[in-house]
């Protein structure tokens, strides 16, 4: 009962997990965010392989998905720490995001709860095809939105870290009780018996 529950708590985490990347994962592309679209995808491939060691007992699945989480943290830490500008980190670095294929940022930036966006005519700060907007009236200004997002997973991430290395220590532990059982004890394994071959002679009768 115990291997289920943890089984079946790692699985929730999981999907947890793989709801909030795949929001995320739609908000990122909606504002064009190459490096974290990347990231994400690698991280929705993560979390499944995660399922799928938890739901067929695959121990190595569950390592390669725990190490993977490890970096999914620092990933999140480093957004937090880009949006808030920590050290020598800037917004106005978009090529960090966007690889420096376009100017956009994050889509809350112009849609975030409350934002009202004004258009600037004949602004002479606009590059070509592009126009430059003011916000104005956000009741959450759109960095904040994007750190709880990556505090968000940077939770989820370091459960489901627990509960994999937790899981797989099951997993491991059984593996060595199967082999210690089933198949190689003096009960499981009988060596094959050494038949005794004997030699024909010839009958030679007198006449």
């Amino acid at each position: 009962m115990g291997r289920c529950n943890g089984r079946c708590t790692l699985v929730g985490f999981c999907c947890l997990q793989l709801v909030a990347a795949l929001e995320r994962q739609i908000f990122d592309f909606l504002g064009y965010q190459w490096a974290p679209i990347l990231a994400n995808f690698l991280h929705i491939m993560a979390v499944i392989l995660g399922i799928f060691g938890t739901i067929q007992y695959r121990s190595r699945y569950l390592m390669m998905y725990a190490v993977w989480l490890v970096l999914w943290v620092g990933w999140n830490a480093f957004i937090i720490c880009f949006y808030l500008e920590v050290g020598r980190l800037s917004q106005d670095r978009d090529f960090i995001m966007t690889f420096n294929t376009s100017l956009h940022r994050s889509w809350w930036m112009e849609n975030g709860p409350g934002c009202l966006v004004t258009p600037v005519l004949n602004s002479k700060l606009a590059p070509e095809d592009h126009h430059v907007i003011t916000v104005s009236g956000c009741l959450l200004d759109y960095q904040y939105i994007e750190v709880v997002s990556s505090a968000t997973q940077i939770f989820l991430a370091l459960f489901g870290f627990v509960y994999a290395c937790y899981v797989s220590k099951v997993f491991l532990e059984e593996e060595d009780s199967f082999d210690f059982i089933g198949g190689f004890d003096s009960y499981g394994y009988q060596a094959p018996q050494k038949t005794s071959h004997l030699q024909l002679q010839p009958l030679y009768t007198s006449g």
